[in-house]
C-alpha cells in the first residue's frame, strides 16, 4: 500500500475483507439482519467486512427485549447457548450433527419445526438478492457500504410494508 499513488489509493477499499463460503470467494461487506419473523420486517442490522462470521454478530443483535433466537446452526456454541440462558432468551437455533455423531430423530424433528420460522427470515434476504440486487453494492468505504445496506435494508421494508397492506385491504374487501 506505501507505493499506491494517491490515484491508486483513492479507488481501493481497504475496509472491505475477503471470505470462502461454499468453495466461492467473496469481497466486500457482509448485512447482519435481525427480523421479526411474524410479519418478515427487518429491525435491526450490523453491516460488517466479509470475514466477519455471521455467528460473532449474534450477540450485537440481539436485546434484552428478546426472548426467543432464531437461527441456523452457524450460530450454535456451547458458549452462545449459555450467554442465552443467562440472559433469559430461549435458545430455538438449529442443532448441528458432527463426523460419527449425526443428529438423532429427536434433533432432526426439532430442527425442522424450528426451521418452520427461520425460513421467514430466510424469504426476506431471497427476496432482498431476486427483487433490489440485495447482495451487490458499488462502494469504496465502510460508512458508504452502511449507508448503502441501510437503503437496501430500508427498501425491503418498504416493500414488505406495502404487502402488510396489500394483504390488509384484501381482508376489508372480502368482508
Amino acid at each position: 500500500m506505501e507505493d499506491w499513488t494517491a490515484e491508486k489509493a483513492r479507488q481501493k477499499d481497504i475496509d472491505a475483507r475477503w471470505t470462502n463460503k461454499n468453495d466461492e470467494t467473496h469481497y466486500g461487506c457482509k448485512d447482519h439482519v435481525k427480523a421479526d419473523a411474524a410479519i418478515k420486517l427487518i429491525t435491526f442490522f450490523k453491516v460488517t467486512d466479509a470475514s466477519v462470521p455471521d455467528s460473532n454478530m449474534l450477540d450485537e443483535l440481539i436485546n434484552d427485549e428478546d426472548n426467543v433466537v432464531f437461527a441456523d446452526s452457524a450460530y450454535r456454541s456451547e458458549a452462545q447457548q449459555e450467554r442465552l440462558a443467562a440472559a433469559g432468551i430461549k435458545s430455538k437455533i438449529m442443532e448441528k450433527g458432527f463426523r460419527n455423531k449425526p443428529l438423532t430423530k429427536t434433533q432432526i424433528a426439532s430442527n425442522k419445526k424450528r426451521s418452520k420460522t427461520r425460513v421467514r427470515v430466510e424469504h426476506l434476504l431471497s427476496f432482498m438478492t431476486n427483487s433490489i440486487n440485495g447482495i451487490f453494492i458499488r462502494n469504496i468505504g465502510m460508512i458508504r457500504a452502511k449507508a448503502a445496506i441501510g437503503v437496501k435494508n430500508f427498501t425491503y421494508n418498504l416493500f414488505r410494508l406495502m404487502q402488510l397492506n396489500i394483504g390488509l385491504r384484501a381482508k376489508q374487501w372480502a368482508t
